[in-house]
């Protein structure tokens, strides 16, 4: 097979442009829809990877998984799947492409966020979620890279890589010697490979992007993985007000729940979290029936109070 570049066309249509980013697995271009002459995203697996006869076939199969779970997906918070194949020497996904930045740049650009901007952020982050888990679908790898915030303050869940269904039992599909997910985001029963994954598992998450939004660092800081885990099982890290960052007191208590050490002691749902950060955001321009009556744009500051949330209206 041809080297992968600036021109490669993927399924006679998909031309790739210039690269947007790449990881341990593969590569993140933006490209062109040459039939609909429209910008996309293409991930790519790494051909290096697939070379590996021993982790080819459960790589493909991975990969496979999250095309189609990904595509299954309709939801204004979870970036949206066109397109997918999978041949003998790579796999390629194409993903709208959101005009935006991460939320890892934007915590670059600003160090922490103020209590309204998270919620938003956590907030729709748990919209995207409640609409995964409802699927019976759970991400195992949300950190600030895989989360964009667009332009107008939508933001949009990307990479179900690693999703898997909840019903599920039987062996990970994970490489050999690779550990699913981020692991300064990641919950104790992924780390440590205790009992199969659910919707908390993504919850535990949401708890550590919305302590290091808040406070500008992740909740168990940088020290080596064994420490940090130690520090996971034993239960929430101290709260933010020792970090000299003030925020009400239920915000505080919901923080200490999302990062609870056994997942029985956290919220339930990604829609109770929904619910929880209600009082913490924006106000909006308008109320909801206004904004649905006029069927105009949304509140960037507050785009909940739209249909896009967990709730039916």
């Amino acid at each position: 097979m041809e080297p992968i570049g600036r021109g490669t066309v993927f399924g006679e249509r998909y031309r790739l442009e210039k690269p947007l980013g790449h990881g341990s697995m593969g590569q993140v271009w933006r490209g062109i829809d040459e039939h609909l002459l429209r910008p996309v995203a293409v991930k790519t697996l790494a051909s290096a990877v697939l070379d590996d006869p021993a982790d080819r076939s459960r790589l493909k199969l991975r990969f496979e998984r999250e095309a189609k779970a990904a595509a299954a997906l309709d939801h204004v918070n979870v970036a949206t799947v066109y397109d997918a194949d999978i041949t003998s020497e790579l796999c390629w996904l194409v993903m709208q492409l959101i005009d935006g930045a991460t939320l890892g740049i934007v915590l670059d650009e600003r160090e922490r966020l103020d209590t309204e901007s998270a919620a938003a952020v956590a907030a729709q982050i748990c919209s995207g979620l409640s609409a995964a888990h409802t699927a019976g679908l759970v991400h195992r790898d949300l950190k600030p890279e895989n989360v964009m915030v667009r332009r107008d303050g939508v933001v949009k869940i990307l990479d179900f890589g690693l999703v898997k269904h909840m019903t599920e039992q039987g062996a990970r599909l994970t490489a050999s010697g690779e550990s699913p997910g981020n692991f300064r985001y990641a919950s104790p029963e992924l780390l440590t490979g205790s009992g199969s994954l659910d919707a908390r598992s993504d919850l535990y998450s949401v708890g550590c992007l919305l302590h290091h939004m808040l406070a500008g660092s992740t909740p168990f800081g940088t020290e080596p993985p064994v420490v940090q885990l130690r520090g996971r099982l034993a239960g929430p890290p101290p709260p933010l007000a020792t970090l000299g960052v003030a925020v009400p007191p239920s915000l505080q208590n919901l923080i200490d729940a999302l990062l609870a050490a056994d997942r029985k002691d956290r919220p339930a749902s990604a829609r109770e979290v929904y619910a929880a950060l209600g009082p913490y955001l924006p106000e909006s321009r308008c109320g909801a029936a206004q904004a649905l009556d006029a069927y105009g744009t949304e509140d960037p500051r507050r785009p909940f109070a739209l249909p896009q949330g967990p709730y039916l209206v």
